[in-house]
């Protein structure tokens, strides 16, 4: 320095007030952390995080990976699993507590509610020896000593010398005196003693990926170990497999061509419920109707000697024999009441079967349609659409006439002999007399065996003949008898006849229409 030499008692008083400034304001300079270099931490402490988040999810696949080879082969597979769950309790343990190092640094240069992911007071050069070298708690050192314990640990589980030469290297704690110092310092003084409380957390995070990525290095070595076996093949076939053998004009045709490669030396042993199969054909006599699931695995023999195991599944569906036989000159529809309609597309489910119709109504009643039809003399159409992949195609249609109603039979409804009710329609059968007194009056309806519909009689006529041969009619309430027509069957004698006319009914589809008449004959 000027002056002259070093010794102090010869300088002068300015002199020495010059040099202690100086040397004050070094001190200053080196206690001012540039916000720049602050900024710089924070952005490496945010890169390091995010590596350390994929670092844990790819370890995790790792392990994932590890435990089903395990699950597979507990045998073969057990000793590596138990050392990689072993790894991976360590390396998680290790983590954690850095992270509530981290969170204590935070909690000491910003409070209480302090986050060491958003640090306020970056530059608090206090925080991080107060956490770690704190000489009740001595974190720092604790730190080391689990360090250097994890790194042997690691090291041991890595067979690969140049691999295992880097791990030592990344989780070595050895360091290299600061400039001006004499001695040894010890790692956590190097790294913690007078550091911004941001270069700190920096510091630990790094140290987490440390420990991440020597997780991951032994991770696959263990990996590398279970040698699951290869099955080895002489013989490659390629193999059509088609979704569904039966495709429907206008439909997709789905197919799986695949190259399947065996060992026809040592063939595999396949399962289906249970049960071996002699060979590799599955065949049986279908039974029930409907979609059927059905699951196997085949076993393939390894080189070693052990058994490897593939599931499958599928399903087939099984259809009634049926032939769609249309009388073309029957297509009938009548208004006014439920016309039961069979639908169905063979090969189709009935879920994925959808229809409809014109001039009336259709709709779904379990695996059949009811179908309502409107104006009479005008033609219903009835078109069929199926789903098929995913898509609705249409596949059928057929045109109705629609009619109206045939006229009923009227009939008396009486008790036969044996208590039961049956419809006198008529001669040339006959009735009691006391049967017919006991009838409420008269009914109409279509039972035809193939309509069966019931009819409301409005009104009807009894027609009596008396001695003179004149004819004397007798109207009656609506569908019962008269108390005036009562009075005159009473008075018939067997043998006798009457007859019943103008009979008006009226049906489901609202028409009201007139009758046949009928003759009602007493036995004798």
């Amino acid at each position: 320095m000027a002056g002259g030499g070093n010794n102090v008692t010869k300088m002068s008083p300015r002199q020495r007030m010059i040099n202690l400034m100086y040397i004050v304001l070094t001190a200053m300079l080196a206690l001012n952390v540039s916000s720049d270099v602050l900024n710089g931490f924070a952005q490496v402490h945010d890169g390091l995080s995010r590596t350390n988040r994929t670092m844990t999810a790819k370890n995790e696949i790792q392990f994932d990976y590890l435990k089903d080879l395990y699950t597979q082969n507990p045998t073969k597979a057990g000793p590596w699993y138990r050392k990689g769950e072993e790894l991976r309790g360590l390396s998680s343990d290790l983590f954690l507590s850095i992270d509530s190092l981290k969170t204590a640094i935070a909690r000491q240069a910003d409070g209480k509610n302090g986050d060491f992911n958003n640090l306020v007071n970056q530059d608090d050069l206090e925080a991080a020896a107060v956490v770690m070298l704190n000489p009740s708690t001595n974190s720092g050192r604790k730190l080391r000593e689990k360090i250097d314990a994890y790194r042997t640990y690691v090291s041991a589980l890595i067979p690969d010398s140049l691999r295992r030469a880097a791990v030592l290297e990344m989780l070595s704690t050895r360091v290299a005196p600061r400039k001006g110092t004499v001695g040894e310092m010890a790692w956590e003084e190097v790294n913690f003693d007078n550091m911004p409380a941001i270069a700190s957390v920096t510091m630990l995070t790094k140290i987490q990926n440390d420990i991440r990525q020597a997780e991951s290095e032994a991770l696959t070595h263990l990996i590398n170990n279970v040698d699951i076996g290869d099955v080895r093949v002489n013989q490659l076939s390629a193999y059509v497999i088609p979704h569904s053998t039966m495709v429907m004009r206008g439909g997709r045709y789905t197919a799986d061509i695949v190259l399947a490669a065996i060992d026809t030396t040592q063939r595999p042993a396949i399962y289906v419920g249970g049960n071996r199969l002699p060979g590799s054909l599955y065949e049986f006599t279908a039974g029930a109707t409907g979609t059927h699931e059905y699951t196997g695995y085949i076993e393939v023999p390894r080189p070693d000697g052990t058994l490897e195991r593939h599931p499958f599944a599928s399903s087939y569906t099984v259809m009634e024999p049926m032939a769609t036989i249309s009388p073309t000159m029957m297509n009938v529809l009548y208004a006014g009441i439920d016309n039961p309609i069979s639908i169905s597309v063979p090969g189709v489910p009935m879920t994925a079967v959808q229809a409809t119709m014109t001039n009336g109504t259709l709709t779904r009643s379990g695996d059949t349609w009811i179908a309502r039809p409107g104006k009479v003399g005008t033609e219903a159409e009835i078109s069929v659409s199926a789903t098929l992949d995913g898509r609705s195609q249409p596949v059928g249609s057929m045109k109705f006439r629609v009619r109206k109603l045939p006229d009923p039979t009227p009939f008396i409804a009486i008790k036969a002999d044996d208590g039961s009710t049956i419809q006198y329609k008529g001669t040339p059968k006959r009735i009691s007399k006391a049967q017919l007194m006991k009838a409420s009056g008269l009914g109409a309806a279509i039972d035809d065996d193939i309509l069966n519909v019931s009819y409301k009689v409005l009104s009807f006529s009894m027609i009596f003949f008396d001695s003179m041969g004149n004819a004397i009619p007798e109207n009656s309430n609506g569908a019962a008898f008269s108390p005036r027509q009562l009075d005159k069957i009473k008075a018939l004698k067997p043998g006798k006849s009457f007859f019943i006319s103008n009979v008006k009914a009226t049906g489901p589809d609202g028409i009201t229409r007139d009758i046949s008449p009928m003759e009602v004959g007493l036995s004798n």
